[in-house]
Parts: structure tokens; C-alpha cells; sequence
């Protein structure tokens, strides 16, 4: 799925014009994107959360060279999958069955 296909889908279910829904998905990147630059987490329960993470400096290889290059520290965007993106993609977890059966 592509960001065009999320237009589309959003102008014809909402009744919008594509440009319209462009905009709207256009604000909410821009929101999620100043939000991450800003250092905070943004939460979209049960979708998912968005955070930054530190990488810390290390050395690595230059796989032509084989010489030692340093790779300085940097903040990276990560994507943490909430429970309900979880149980729709994946279904339930596997124990959960075993679980809910087992008299106490």
C-alpha cells in the first residue's frame, strides 16, 4: 500500500477530494514527524508507538578497505507495534488457547 492508495481510500470513504485527504494525511506526517524531532513518543493506541532511539558511536569496516572507520552517534525513528495491530495481523498468541483453558 502506497500513500496514494491511502488518499484515495480516505477521499472516497469520507466523501473528500483527493487533494483534501492529501492534505489531511500530509498534517498528520508533519505532526508525527515534528514530534520525533522534538524527541517525544507519539501513541497511537492500539496501532502502535513511535520513538526515537539513541545509536551509539562505533567503529566500524569499510567492507572495500577493510580499514577501521568511526560512525558517530545518532538518533533513529523505530516503530513499536501495539496489541491491536499485533492480534490483526498475527492473531492471537499461541499460548493464549492453553492459557484460557487451564482450570486454577
Amino acid at each position: 500500500m502506497t500513500k496514494a492508495d491511502i488518499v484515495e481510500t480516505l477521499a472516497s470513504e469520507h466523501e473528500l477530494s483527493k487533494r483534501q485527504a492529501g492534505e489531511i494525511l500530509d498534517l498528520i506526517l508533519d505532526e508525527v514527524t515534528a514530534a520525533l524531532k522534538a524527541g517525544d513518543k507519539v501513541q497511537l493506541i492500539p496501532f502502535g508507538s513511535f520513538v526515537v532511539r539513541e545509536r551509539k558511536a562505533r567503529t566500524g569496516r569499510n567492507p572495500q578497505t577493510g580499514a577501521s572507520i568511526k560512525i558517530a552517534a545518532r538518533r533513529v525513528p523505530a516503530f513499536a507495534a501495539g496489541k491491536g495491530l499485533k492480534d490483526a495481523v498475527g492473531g492471537p498468541k499461541r499460548g493464549a488457547a492453553k492459557k484460557a483453558g487451564k482450570k486454577k
